[in-house]
């Protein structure tokens, strides 16, 4: 187990207490024990992380300060890691404690895999059973590609990318090192392009040919089921660090900044380009073509119609979407409603009478 001060000096935190205590892993802080560490976040849970028996705290210098002014009776015993973003220090270190526990996936083609003779599989590579590897595909150093996985020709897939269970991965698609790709995600199927021609007698949606590609950055997380549509022409892009959650929706062309996250089931329309930074919620929407300014917020179920153009407003609402801020007071007027006619009824009475 290692020891505070190794946990610590690895995560670039301050220690308070003694660096010598073992510790094993994490917990939260109702369940954690004098073994384990938790972390506080939020100030509304200083005193639950006051009566807590976790051996460590991940805080903040402000929450330190309160706790030690309100000591506990495992207090003494337990060491402070001080942080300036103790959850981001808490998501690292439990990254540390579950590799320990991680599933070894060791080098090696599975029998039943169908590999063609053209590729170059590096021998640092997991191949699961009955993955389809078409012709020009390249793998970097230690891919891991579990059972029943589909990638086609051409496709590049980049060092330590780890690619789960039934994701199928369409021609000429790139995506760099370090991804994580979940179980029935799929990745560069034909974006949703038809031309419309009608008569008044009939017609038809003309398929309009999808030949662009998509191409995903390094340390880029996509969840189950989402799908990730290539592009027209041009491809569809999907920039470094970004986070996908399950069921999400991205078509063809869209282009998506760095360090984006984006919730479960929020659907982006052709050609809409997310600047970096951004934080989508679940089940957001955009129309198509748009363009969305660096570090925005779009709240759940928020219907963007329009492009945004000043970075670092937050928009909510369904239709039509507008500033937060502004959001708020109308939803307070909508709560007083009632009251409100109530007086006008009143008024109007008082008037008549």
């Amino acid at each position: 187990m290692p020891t505070a001060i190794e946990l610590a000096e690895q995560f670039q935190v301050s220690l308070v207490g003694d660096g010598s205590l073992a510790l094993q892993g994490l917990a939260p802080l109702e369940r954690a024990q004098s073994n384990q560490i938790s972390f506080l976040s939020n100030p509304l849970y200083r005193q639950q992380a006051s009566d807590s028996a976790a051996g460590g705290l991940i805080v903040s210098q402000a929450d330190l300060d309160f706790l030690q002014a309100m000591p506990s009776a495992d207090s003494a015993k337990r060491v402070y890691f001080v942080s300036k973003n103790p959850y981001a220090s808490f998501a690292r270190m439990a990254q540390y404690f579950a590799k320990a526990s991680a599933p070894i996936y060791a080098p090696g083609i599975h029998p039943s895999a169908a590999i063609d003779p053209t590729v170059n599989i590096p021998a640092s590579c997991h191949i699961g059973p009955f993955v389809q590897i078409g012709p020009g595909v390249k793998l970097g150093e230690r891919v891991t590609l579990l059972g029943n996985i589909f990638v086609a020709r051409n496709s590049t897939i980049g060092s330590d990318t780890l690619i789960y269970p039934n994701a199928s991965i369409y021609s000429e698609t790139t995506i760099g090192e370090r991804c994580i790709i979940h179980s029935g995600a799929v990745i560069g199927a034909d974006g949703f392009g038809f031309a419309p021609d009608f008569s008044a007698t009939g017609g038809e949606w003309v398929k309009i040919p999808q030949t662009g590609a998509v191409v995903i950055g390094n340390d880029v997380e996509i969840g189950a089921s989402s799908t990730i549509d290539r592009g027209a022409m041009s491809d569809t892009i999907i920039g470094a660090g970004t986070k996908i959650d399950n069921q999400v929706q991205i078509a063809h062309n869209v282009v998506i900044g760095n360090c984006c996250v984006i919730a479960g089931c929020a659907a982006i329309s052709g050609s809409t380009k997310i600047g970096n930074f951004c934080i989508i919620g679940g089940a957001a929407n955009f129309a198509g073509h748009l363009t969305i300014a660096d570090r925005t917020t779009v709240s759940g179920n928020t219907s963007i119609i329009r492009s945004i153009t000043e970075p670092g407003q937050h928009y909510t609402g369904v239709y039509p979407s507008m500033l937060h801020s502004a959001w708020e007071k109308n939803a307070a007027i909508l709560r007083g409603l009632d009251k409100i006619r109530q007086r006008l009824r009143l008024l109007d009475k008082s008037k008549n009478s």
